[in-house]
This record gives structure tokens, sequence and C-alpha cells, in this order.
């Protein structure tokens, strides 16, 4: 049987700034954009979706959605939200690597779709603390009826440089598969796509700053679930793109309009 073929797209939805010398020790005092990205990956009749970007604003999040605001203001422009530039009645799935706001807000454009998550985001979800950065006004009323959570026992060894990460497969085929990557918050999930491209949610904000995890200040450190775990998968993700892997992080910026799967072929970076 022939193999269908895949695409994989990225899109903005919405940002935010930050300095980055409040986020790692030693880094110059600059203001950095960081986007709230989501994916696409499409083959077949599948269409699924890696997290979903930010919430058109304003915001209707008390006190615990000011705090994160003013920390993190995020940025929606005119025509930046998820519905704007995506089509999302055709998503068939959604996959939450994590329940921070800048990747759950556009859940409510894609009101059809299966919502996947890990079971340490389950329990997130069941008893949410400001720690975790969980705004429940973000989430729609009926996500509880659409999820289905990717048990702890479907992640499996895969090559070595993941050993210790895990790999799950939801759709049985090969094309999408689900990477544990703990540390950020409890259950962060991410996704190899095709075996070659790594989607890395928020193992790091960005690319260049992968592998410095030792210089995180300490109120960073403070609200990561796991400062270490955090570090050893950060050296995973550098072993597995020495291996021949290509990274994506959430919040790094991409190139839209550009299947990555085909830039990748070509050796894009």
């Amino acid at each position: 049987m022939p193999v269908a073929e895949a695409s994989l797209h990225a899109y903005a939805c919405g940002s935010t700034t930050h300095d980055v010398g409040q986020l790692l020790r030693g880094a110059p005092r600059q203001r950095r954009v960081f986007p709230a990205t989501v994916f696409l990956f499409r083959t077949g009749d599948r269409q699924v979706l890696f997290d979903t970007g930010y919430a058109p604003l304003p915001w209707r999040t008390g006190i615990a959605g000011r705090l994160y605001r003013h920390f993190l203001p995020p940025v929606v422009p005119a025509g930046a939200t998820l519905a704007d530039v995506v089509d999302t009645a055709a998503v068939t799935e959604v996959v939450l690597s994590h329940l921070h706001p800048d990747h759950v807000g556009g859940l409510a454009a894609v009101p059809h779709a299966r919502v996947l998550v890990s079971e340490g985001t389950r329990r997130q979800l069941a008893r949410p603390r400001v720690r975790d950065g969980v705004l429940r006004g973000l989430l729609p009323d009926d996500l509880a009826d659409r999820l289905v959570v990717v048990p702890d026992a479907a992640f499996h060894p895969g090559p070595a440089a993941l050993a210790g990460l895990g790999l799950a497969d939801p759709f049985g085929d090969g094309r999408f598969r689900l990477v544990r990557l703990p540390g950020h918050t409890d259950g962060q999930l991410g996704a190899l796509v095709d075996g070659r491209v790594l989607l890395a949610a928020d193992a790091a904000w960005s690319r260049d700053l992968l592998g410095h995890e030792d210089r995180i200040r300490a109120l960073p450190r403070a609200v990561a679930h796991d400062a270490g775990a955090q570090r050893d998968t950060a050296q995973r993700l550098l072993a597995l793109e020495r291996a021949g892997v290509r990274l994506l992080f959430s919040h790094d910026e991409h190139p839209t309009g550009v299947d990555l799967l085909a830039e990748d072929d070509r050796g894009g970076s």
C-alpha cells in the first residue's frame, strides 16, 4: 500500500516578550519576542494540530490571568488567532504539549476535534495550581468530553538518543509519534514527525537556549515542574539532534507557508 503524503506547517498565533537576562544568568539584558507557534500535520484524512496558541484578548481569567499577563504580556494581532490561520473545521485531533495559556488558547476554535493529553496533563486539569500556569477560563467547557488521555504505559523506548523519554504511537502508523519531554511541566509532550522532525514544545524557550539549563535563574527554575528532569531532557534532545533529527521549539520563529517536512528534505534549518 502506498504511503500517504504528509506535510507540516507552522503558524504563529500570538506572541509574548521577555527579558532573556531574567531567564538565564550571564545572558544579555534584552527583550526578545517569543511566538506562540502551532504546528499542523496533514496526512490522508488526518489533520493533527500540535498546540493552539494564544486566545483572543481580552481574557476572563481572574487574578491568576492578570499575574500571567504582567510577567508574560500576550500580543495577539488581528488575524493571528488559530481560527484566522487554520481551517479549524478540518482538524481531526489536537495534541496539547501542556496547559500553559500560549498552548491552549485556541481550543475553543476546534470544537469537534479530539484532544490528546498525557496523564500528567490530566492530573493538572484535575487539580490546577497557580504554579502550574493553568488558567481554567481559557479551557472550553466541553474539554472533558473530548479528552483522550495517552496513558504512561503507551510510551516505549525509542532510538538510543530517545532512551529515557519514550515514544507513543496514538495513530498506529508511525508518522506522528508522541514523545515524553519531562521537566517544564508534569507530562509535557513533544511529537516526532516522520522520524526526523521533533516538535519540542517548551523543552527550551528557544533552540539557542537549549543546553544552558544550569544557568536558569531562581524564579523560572522554581516554576518548572522538575528542574533536574528539564536538564536531562535537554541533553537527550541535543543527542537526538546530533543523530540527525531536526528540533522545532514552540517559541522560535518558523517560516510560514512552507512545508517543514519538504524543507527538511532540502536540508533546511
